[in-house]
């Protein structure tokens, strides 16, 4: 099975930011070798937040405007409150993660980053896991939610909580390296 080196990672994500769900499985895919970009609404430094406390700053890459689905091999949506609840009301986010989703490219979705799943209307049938207050939201979209540390169900893998981010992580990088199987 190829590594996830030479893999390209897209990560979408804003102010609000749950600090650890975007900067740990960051630097896990960057030191397996990924080349991981960073998208965001503009290119100021957004930032990340421990919880309710603000935490560091980081400047995107590029602008959701500027991606282009098809030089990316998975993406990855963190979660924190105001992120993803700012992201579902911008059109391009819903339609990159709408895209990814129906390109069959790993999404991996954690604690209220599910929230874009929602938006995009992706979860109709599928099996997924996010933090307590999404899930109802999950369910009104047709998901069948579980409460588990990680859920892969076709190329959507959830997870609830920072605590989740080992577990997560991995079946992000597992299901990556099998899309580079299948291509190779």
């Amino acid at each position: 099975m190829p590594s996830i080196q030479e893999s390209r990672i897209l990560i979408v994500a804003t102010d609000g930011f749950e600090q650890s769900e975007l900067f740990d499985p960051r630097q896990t895919l960057i030191e397996a070798g990924a080349k991981v970009t960073l998208a965001s609404p503009g290119t100021d430094p957004i930032q990340g937040m421990k919880h309710d406390e603000k935490g560091d700053t980081i400047t995107p890459d590029i602008t959701l405007d500027q991606v282009k689905i098809e030089e990316y091999d998975g993406l990855l949506l963190p979660g924190g409150v105001a992120n993803p609840d700012t992201l579902r009301t911008n059109d391009k986010a819903v339609e990159i993660v709408r895209n990814f989703t129906l390109s069959g490219k790993p999404v991996a979705a954690i604690c209220h980053g599910p929230w874009l799943l929602v938006e995009a209307d992706v979860v109709d049938g599928k099996t997924v896991t996010s933090w307590p207050s999404v899930r109802t939201d999950l369910a009104n979209a047709g998901a069948s939610v579980v409460d588990k540390e990680v859920v892969v169900d076709g190329n959507l893998i959830t997870s609830r909580n920072p605590d989740d981010i080992p577990a997560f992580t991995e079946a992000f990088k597992t299901a990556v390296e099998q899309v580079a199987t299948a291509d190779a």
